[in-house]
């Protein structure tokens, strides 16, 4: 199973990423792991906003694409109500699941 998710960021900024580990990630993204992006080194991570899973990660990496090319207002919309993914991804927005935040 593949994750796409979107992080909030110091100073409102939004990160979206792709993993097979949510949890894992995020510790990277935080810094309690190695490994996080460069863009959350020099931006720390606040929260996960939203994941998606996908089955593989072909499915995963096409929504990651969608997502990173959105607008700040598409994003927060798309955090705010799942239902965009649909007007944002069309008829394969049903290859995506809206996933619980618990971490």
């Amino acid at each position: 199973m593949y994750y796409v998710y979107i992080i909030k960021c110091k100073g409102g900024l939004l990160y979206t990423g792709i993993t097979t580990d949510i949890e894992r990630r995020f510790a990277e993204h935080s810094g309690r792991l190695a490994g996080g992006a460069k863009f959350t080194r020099s931006h720390p991570p606040e929260s996960i906003e939203a994941v998606w899973s996908a089955s593989d990660r072909s499915t995963a990496s096409k929504l990651e694409y969608v997502i990173k090319h959105l607008t700040k207002t598409q994003k927060l919309e798309l955090i705010a109500d799942d239902s965009c993914l649909s007007r944002f991804f069309g008829e394969d927005s049903r290859l995506y699941h809206r996933e619980e935040v618990s971490y």
